[in-house]
């Protein structure tokens, strides 16, 4: 298959070592889209009629498709991957929307229900997928080979019939996986004589005190409106105070989970002295996502609590000026760990390009563009076979810092899905109104989490 004048561009921007080795991919790549290997092109019918068809692989036909899309805000990623979707399959054009995540959460069941997009960006899926608002993706994963990569790709988005998410039916794909962890500004840290990442929260917690001494504003997390962006930092501490499998229970509700344990305490009492000591902007409560960003790309602060989603963005837009760390532990060789989830997708039960869709899903896994636009754009580990195709990334980036984290976080079991992801409402309800009373000072640390796991608990029944 010939290259596009825009893949050219983005290959000539990669430089220095392979990250990866060029493996076989899934499907043949020059053919439609996981194209029927029958003489009919496949409709777009449920996953039920296409996928479990023998010798039949779904995909996108040959006539013309409008695959709808709702997608998060914000992210140039999946705008990207349509752009090549549709550049190698000309038939194929995308119709998408734009939501914020926090408003992403709250319209997911009504959007779903009363005009149930092709694909759906899922800030959670228990609830979704329990109500049969979400398509059964098993049949798609077994015609694609899906269930052949490794199964904790693959485990965040499965649903059980008890709404437990871990086992069961698969409701969603990942376009990748995404991680945070602390993005910092080279030169500001300098200034402060920070010449390494530091190895202790107590190191982490003097360079924070020294950037306000030298009166820089150690960062200017968002955390306004509906994005209560202390989530993310207050889960990283989570992670060096206590087991992120603890996290990961309550998040996939297993009976008894809870997050106020004492260590999550400990967390959140570290994250209160923070913000007392005046480590955040003063205008923390009423900044968005966007204004978050635009100052940190400005460089007026020193520190970014934010996912490798960005990492794109900082390589493109102020090149060899960001750095990437983990959240420290407490004790210096401890583990890490951080926020660690496929970036997931799903198909509306009543999708009508189902088909289309699971096979544009899985081309962002296997095909060599998708996947080097995935890394270069999304910053992330791209979902996939393990001997899948990887492409050169420049070791001084901070796409190389972040994808090398990734595998810190592998070998340290440290991943954690999003703590906003365990209910429907608990990002909207929970965690972003508590989190501005902690900030305003209305409620304490020890307040903050029962009165989460309160709404957690009146969501889950």
């Amino acid at each position: 298959m010939s290259r596009t004048p825009s893949t050219a561009r983005r290959r000539s921007r990669s430089t220095a070592t392979a990250l990866g080795l060029t493996g076989l991919l899934a499907l043949a790549a020059c053919s439609a889209p996981g194209q029927s290997t029958s003489e009919e092109p496949s409709a777009s019918a449920g996953a039920s009629d296409a996928a479990t068809t023998p010798g039949e692989v779904p995909g996108c036909g040959e006539d013309a498709v409008v695959v709808d899309a709702y997608v998060e805000t914000g992210f140039p990623l999946f705008r990207e991957l349509a752009d090549e979707f549709t550049a190698q399959f000309p038939n194929v054009t995308f119709d998408i929307r734009e939501d914020q995540f926090a408003v992403l959460t709250q319209n997911a069941p009504r959007v779903l229900a009363d005009d149930p997009p092709d694909l759906m960006r899922l800030p959670q899926m228990s609830e979704l997928a329990s109500d049969g608002l979400l398509l059964n993706l098993d049949p798609y994963a077994e015609a694609f080979g899906w269930d052949e990569w490794p199964s904790s790709q693959l485990e965040q988005m499965r649903v059980d019939d008890e709404g437990r998410r871990g086992s069961g039916p698969l409701y969603a794909m990942g376009m990748n996986f995404s991680m945070t962890g602390v993005f910092y500004n080279k030169a500001l840290a300098e200034e402060i004589g920070m010449t390494e990442a530091p190895a202790t929260l107590e190191e982490l917690d003097g360079y924070m005190q020294a950037a306000v001494d030298a009166g820089i504003t150690p960062s200017a997390q968002f955390n306004g409106g509906a994005t209560g962006g202390l989530a993310f930092p207050l889960q990283m501490l989570m992670a060096s105070y206590g087991d992120p499998s603890e996290v990961n229970a309550w998040v996939y509700q297993q009976e008894g989970a809870t997050i106020d344990t004492p260590s999550n305490l400990q967390a959140a009492e570290h994250l209160e002295r923070w913000i007392e000591a005046g480590y955040f902007a003063d205008d923390v409560n009423s900044l968005d996502y966007s204004q978050s960003m635009a100052r940190f790309l400005e460089g007026d602060n020193l520190f970014f609590f934010n996912g490798d989603w960005e990492s794109g963005t900082f390589d493109t837009q102020v090149p060899g000026e960001v750095g990437f760390f983990l959240m420290p532990p407490v004790e210096e060789g401890g583990s890490v760990g951080a926020m660690s989830a496929p970036l997931t997708y799903g198909i509306g039960a009543g999708a009508e390009n189902a088909d289309c869709a699971a096979s544009f899903l899985n081309w962002i896994a296997t095909d060599e563009e998708a996947r080097t636009i995935a890394v270069e754009v999304g910053g992330s580990h791209p979902m996939g076979p393990v001997d899948a195709f990887m492409p050169e990334i420049d070791e001084s980036s901070v796409t190389a810092q972040t994808l090398a984290a990734g595998v810190t976080i592998g070998e340290d079991n440290g991943s954690m899905d999003f703590i906003a992801n365990a209910t429907g409402g608990i990002y909207a309800k929970g965690w972003t109104p508590n989190l501005q009373k902690l900030v305003a000072g209305q409620i304490e640390a020890a307040d903050l989490l029962p009165a989460v796991q309160a709404e957690y608990e009146n969501e889950i029944g």
